[in-house]
């Protein structure tokens, strides 16, 4: 019988990420959200003893940012203890979130924890079962690595077992920043068993054999790392690789397009939204969800407004704090439902005057000044990024052409 080796593929923590554009949630669920990375690493943890894997590999991006609070490292020390409890080790490559020149207060990881260096290394396991394993791999001495590093991996014999580590961009993908580039055939020239990327937050296999795989982050932490997250449990043998899927997220990120068209008024709005709302309760844990309405036309100006104004408070009210929580973030009007920009445009020199206007502006700030001025509410704001400014004005841009759509 030939050798056979267990392990865990995970990448992309983020532990202690700050969860951004969530500080509407009760305490509770807010409390539980920015707890959810931790959950998720004691998933992997628990995943790894349950399985009595030979290893588990990290492959970048364990804390949030440089500077990695204590906490984030003391919890990662612990559960890496556990690993170390039951001969588990642990190999771990630092990305750009957690290059290796930020500055923090080190807390010392046990001997089990194996960090590979700024320039790319060969680190040789043995496990249980006499299998020889190389594993290749660097950690990013500063933020931004944009050389080929994937030059510096070269196979070294003696092993039954070669497995490259590498938090870098796939240059058939442009989802990220395009830090330690590489391509799907420079890896496959290394003839390598297994390649455990990371770096992009959606799950991939971009090959099958030999495994090449992107697991994604452990737990979502935005409107854009929507589903399911988890990592791989991988098992490779003289016979080939099994690759299997687990999922560590807390709570799931979604988007559910609804079609509209049949509504014809507030009330029909709000029912058909919850409704899906109870649906994903059915399916998820917890879910922070962002509901797109399309094909919406209502008989009544106001009732088209309430959606604009009141239907999210609405559904947020609606909500407790429960296990299986669905947390409406957000609710949007998909603006093809009115006639495109192009359209538009061919329709008045107001529209065009319109759309220049909105993508010229830049004085969001000015406009919510009373806000963050008020005595009150401005204890209670934080300064909006670029993101949220955007989506503020295409929120603006989209309540302005349903109501011009419904006038007589």
């Amino acid at each position: 019988m030939g050798k056979i080796i267990t392990f865990i593929h995970a990448a992309d923590l983020h532990l202690d990420s700050p969860m951004i554009g969530l500080k509407h949630l009760p305490e509770k669920l807010l409390a539980r959200m920015r707890e959810s990375t931790f959950q998720a690493l004691r998933k992997i943890t628990a995943l790894a003893i349950q399985n009595r894997v030979d290893f588990v590999i990290f492959a970048g991006d364990l804390y949030d940012g440089e500077d990695r609070s204590l906490r984030a490292q003391s919890i990662f020390r612990t559960e890496m203890l556990k690993l170390a409890a039951e001969g588990i080790p642990a190999f771990v490559v630092h990305g750009n979130h957690d290059h290796l020149n930020g500055s923090w207060v080190n807390l010392e990881l046990p001997e089990n924890v194996h960090i590979f260096p700024t320039e790319v290394e060969t680190k040789v396991f043995k496990t249980g079962n006499d299998a020889t394993v190389h594993l290749y791999g660097f950690s990013y001495p500063t933020r931004h690595v944009i050389e080929r590093k994937i030059d510096g991996y070269t196979r070294m014999e003696g092993a039954d077992f070669h497995i490259g580590i590498l938090h870098g961009h796939d240059e058939g993908s442009s989802e990220h920043g395009k830090y330690a580039p590489f391509s799907v055939k420079e890896l496959l020239e290394k003839q390598f068993d297994y390649w455990a990327l990371g770096h992009i937050h959606k799950r991939a296999v971009l090959t099958e054999d030999p495994p090449i795989i992107y697991p994604g982050n452990i737990q979502g932490r935005n409107r854009k790392e929507t589903g399911e997250k988890g990592v791989y449990l991988v098992q490779l043998s003289t016979d080939g690789a099994t690759c299997h899927f687990h999922k560590t997220s807390v709570a799931v990120w979604e988007e559910a397009m609804l079609d509209a068209q049949g509504a014809r008024s507030f009330h029909d709005i709000l029912t058909l939204c919850r409704t899906v709302i109870e649906t994903y309760r059915e399916h998820h844990f917890g879910t922070i969800l962002t509901i797109i309405l399309k094909n919406m036309r209502l008989d009544d100006d106001r009732d088209a407004a309430s959606v604009y104004t009141e239907l999210l408070d609405i559904l947020q009210e609606d909500e407790n704090d429960g296990e299986n929580f669905v947390w409406t973030v957000d609710v949007r009007v998909e603006e093809a439902l009115i006639g495109n920009r192009e359209q538009l445009r061919g329709k008045a020199d107001f529209y065009k005057e319109l759309f220049l206007t909105i993508d010229q502006y830049d004085h969001v700030e000015d406009t919510l000044a009373p806000l963050y001025h008020h005595q009150l509410a401005r204890k209670h704001l934080a300064s909006l990024p670029e993101s949220e400014q955007r989506l503020l004005l295409e929120k603006a841009e989209s309540l302005l052409l349903t109501l011009f759509a419904h006038q007589k």
